[in-house]
């Protein structure tokens, strides 16, 4: 608990992090492509987007409420599919599957997650979506989608911004694998950091848990390249549910996801760790949101690190924002504890940016008069 005390924000978080992950770990979970200026891009873009402060407002009376998919969800914010949780922090995969219950928000469960996607479904009550990457013929893609269907999930998140895999220097340094290869390097590594060390040995290895059950290794450098428009028709016919495409960045393929049948467009760049050189998702929300028109449901995700961050996604298009490594931060700086700590720091912030803002509420219209209209 002292861990968590000390955070007040999600740099607090990141900071206790850094301190107790391994580097290999941290650097996998910080990191981005290249030299990281699109991720420093994106940030930019954020920053520079100011609120349009309002006074003498009655806003005592404030709701953190968001309906999606015609749930209402305690937050406007969920938690976006990360591969590996349990990297930062031993059962971290189900420390994020409780704070969805309690909070009754989406749960992304990634692909590669560290626990089987039924047991995570479970701990959530249901607060769940699961995540898909289309990898090599899709057989083994499609096979994931039956088990998905038959575990209870409603919602399903394709991400489509992986063609390949980018080439984040940071992790390749480190000589990052998945499964470990352990050498003298990760040797010295894990042993300069014992309490992650300990606790993790003690916990098991972390494995990518959604395939021993499959039979099958997951390389998740494989080619995910062949994946095309009719691959999305074929997943749009298999999913009764929800269906959501995540990783879009251009107006024109936002609109063709939309004409294709799938219920939500998710602007996102993966949290900056696929291409460069991509433009900031932050700036291309409002022209995605203009594309596919005001009732269209369009989620955010990639650099988010407050409760102000989400109003500002919230004011720039989105119905409905995520949150990704900065809750590993969490986890990572004090456990579960931490991320709490650092789930109600988030909401903290959002509540005081809406009553200096003049907001009540979270709805489209009362959004609308919440930023400075440019000169």
């Amino acid at each position: 608990m002292a861990a968590a005390a000390r955070i007040h924000s999600a740099m607090d978080a990141r900071r206790l992090a850094k301190r107790h992950l391994p580097w290999m770990i941290f650097d996998y979970i910080d990191g981005a492509a290249g030299a990281e200026t699109g991720a420093a891009r994106n940030r930019a873009a954020m920053d520079a987007m100011v609120l349009r402060p309002r006074i003498l407002r009655n806003v005592s009376a404030r709701s953190l409420t968001k309906k999606i998919f015609g749930f209402e969800a305690e937050r406007p914010f969920g938690i976006a599919p990360m591969g590996m949780c349990n990297l930062s922090g031993p059962r971290a995969d189900l420390m994020l599957a409780r704070l969805a219950a309690r909070y009754r928000v989406p749960h992304g469960v990634s692909t590669v997650a560290s626990t089987p996607m039924e047991k995570i479904i479970e701990v959530a009550e249901g607060h769940a979506w699961f995540q898909l990457y289309f990898s090599g013929e899709g057989e083994g893609t499609f096979k994931l989608v039956e088990r998905a269907k038959a575990a209870g999930y409603q919602t399903l998140v394709l991400t489509v911004d992986v063609p390949e895999v980018g080439r984040r220097p940071r992790e390749l340094r480190h000589g990052f694998k998945m499964p470990f290869r352990i050498g003298p390097r990760q040797f010295i590594d894990f042993a300069l950091h014992p309490r992650w060390s300990l606790t993790s040995l003690a916990a098991g290895k972390p494995q990518m848990a959604n395939f021993e059950m499959e039979g099958y290794d997951f390389d998740r450098t494989e080619s995910r390249a062949k994946a095309d428009w009719d691959t999305l028709r074929r997943l749009r016919d298999a999913w009764p549910g929800n269906l959501v495409v995540k990783g879009v960045l251009d107006p024109e393929d936002a609109r063709m996801a939309r004409d294709a049948g799938v219920d939500a467009v998710q602007v996102s760049s993966h949290g900056a760790r696929q291409l460069e050189s991509a433009p900031s998702p932050f700036l291309m929300l409002p022209r995605i949101r203009e594309a596919v028109g005001p009732k269209f449901p369009l989620f955010y995700d990639s650099g988010l690190r407050s409760g102000e961050d989400a109003l500002k996604a919230l004011v720039a298009g989105a119905d409905f924002a995520f949150f990704g490594r900065v809750l590993q931060f969490g986890v990572a700086a004090g456990g579960e504890g931490g991320l709490k700590r650092l789930w109600e720091v988030l909401s903290d912030e959002l509540s005081i940016a809406m009553a200096q803002t003049g907001l009540t509420a979270l709805d489209r219209e009362s959004l609308s008069g919440a930023q400075f209209a440019p000169h």
